[in-house]
């Protein structure tokens, strides 16, 4: 609603948006998490990473400090997937937060990077891959680096080398489930002083055109009529109710359903909908 009271070209706007997106975001986190506690199958579909990827960095630039430089190595003509975009953006700030932990006291680059790559036979990382074209996405840190002890550990559901408030030791464990349910496969190069670099490979999708799909923003149709709205939180029935009284609709809002049924009972044919 505030967008739409907002004219485009006030300062506020974009910052309006960004709320908006946020809200938005994480909504689906909120509604990945519950899918992923239920282990329901999640809803792919064909999407490019590259907004997705930008965006996640907005989020974490804001929240790292200014000693820690972002560096994007992002090629616009990389391929599509099939995947869903909630869980890209989970892989992304899950790999960037702890790239940024491994930096946070020496500051350095992190390096965010995708591209399309093709793996042959004898290029195949593991045995569950195919041969094809494949997504490349890179990110690289300059920080403290780890072991091959480490190394073959942080996968591993709970297992974190943070201090107590810092992580729960689900990140990878969950960015590894996410990765290989969709036919891909992680690899990571460190050493001791060295930083470290985390490689996910996610199989492009074949003989994709791209549709440029238009949006009509045509006006939402309104009315004049009398609706009573039923809802136990004052706060819902008081964004609804805007909502509908600037559609142009007549809204009587009770939060008790007993003293909606009594405004119902005193005159039944007052209202053309309850809700």
């Amino acid at each position: 609603m505030l967008l739409e009271d907002v004219p485009e070209d006030s300062l506020f706007h974009d910052s309006l948006k960004g709320i908006y997106t946020g809200a938005l975001r994480a909504k689906e986190l909120v509604k990945q998490i519950l899918t992923f506690s239920r282990q329901d199958t999640n809803e792919l579909k064909l999407m490019k990473m590259q907004p997705i990827i930008k965006e996640a960095l907005k989020l974490i630039r804001s929240s790292i400090p200014a000693t820690i430089e972002i560096k994007q190595n992002i090629q616009s003509d990389c391929g599509v997937i099939k995947a869903d975009p909630t869980q890209i953006h989970q892989i992304v700030m899950n790999l960037a937060t702890n790239a940024y932990h491994a930096m946070e006291n020496t500051g350095g680059e992190l390096i965010v990077g995708l591209k399309e790559i093709k793996l042959g036979v004898l290029d195949l990382i593991n045995p569950d891959m195919t041969p094809g074209v494949y997504a490349c996405l890179t990110i690289v840190d300059t920080g403290k680096g780890m072991d091959k002890t480490l190394i073959e550990k942080i996968f591993d559901p709970f297992f974190t080398t943070k201090k107590i408030g810092k992580g729960t030791g689900m990140g990878l464990s969950v960015v590894h489930g996410i990765v290989r349910s969709m036919a891909g496969t992680i690899q990571v190069y460190s050493k001791p002083g060295k930083g470290t670099e985390f490689y996910v490979y996610l199989p492009i999708v074949k003989n994709f055109s791209e549709k440029r799909v238009i949006q009509n923003k045509g006006s939402i149709q309104g009315g004049t009529e009398q609706i009573l709205l039923v809802d136990d939180e004052d706060a819902i029935v008081t964004m609804e109710k805007l909502m509908l009284e600037r559609l142009g609709y007549h809204v009587t809002s009770r939060t008790s359903s007993i003293e909606a049924l009594e405004s119902f009972r005193d005159n039944p044919g007052k209202f053309k909908l309850v809700y």
